[in-house]
């Protein structure tokens, strides 16, 4: 079994479930009951195979954003809330990756492109506060290679400080040799699979 056809079935389920009506219209003449899935081509070779429901918007500083649900602003910036979607980080983007805008760090992870408090990614009225969460290890990343990766917890409180039962988790995964970031802040289903399966060509 190829490797793009593995990567189109780990997909299919995710296609489904960002939009099971669309997935059941859409068919292929293929004799596999994988639903169709797009390429994403990124830098050095790097190849995603993702359902076609997911829309791609490539922004400016090699910043990509792969909108998988409901979305109001898919040009806005990483804090923007209210977007389910995963962004796809470059050299630029990770050089000013740390709080204060320093370089993103692989050991300690977290991802965020500021020096003052942001808002809460399900809920724009809220802003994030601690970390109670961090995970890390090596996951895979297509053949040959592994990633840095880094999970975290983060909880919600209103802008008076007051805490609420709002809480979301970030997963990140970095190729330092390759110089690309993926961060997902809406636990997208089966990216973790899309990444596995990836091809490096």
């Amino acid at each position: 079994m190829s490797k793009k056809h593995l990567a189109a079935v780990a997909v299919a389920a995710a296609a489904v479930l960002v939009a099971p009506a669309a997935a059941a219209a859409s068919t292929t003449s293929s004799s596999t009951s994988a639903a169709p899935s797009q390429e994403l081509k990124l830098r050095k070779g790097l190849t995603l195979y993702i359902p076609i429901q997911w829309v791609v918007h490539r922004l400016s500083g090699d910043r990509i954003r792969v909108v998988t649900g409901r979305c109001a602003a898919p040009g806005g910036s990483f804090f923007t809330p209210g977007c389910k979607s995963f962004w796809i980080l470059g050299p630029k983007a990770i050089k000013k990756g740390a709080e204060g805008f320093g370089p993103y760090n692989a050991d300690r992870g977290g991802y965020y492109p500021a020096s003052d408090v942001q808002r809460c990614p399900k809920n724009g009225f809220l802003v994030r506060a601690e970390r109670v969460v961090h995970k890390k290890g090596l996951r895979q990343v297509g053949p040959g290679h592994k990633a840095h990766y880094h999970q975290f917890t983060t909880r919600c409180r209103t802008t008076n400080g007051k805490k609420t039962g709002v809480s979301f988790t970030t997963r990140e995964w970095y190729l330092p040799k390759s110089q690309i970031l993926v961060v997902d802040e809406w636990n997208t289903k089966l990216l973790g699979d899309t990444l596995k399966y990836a091809d490096w060509r």
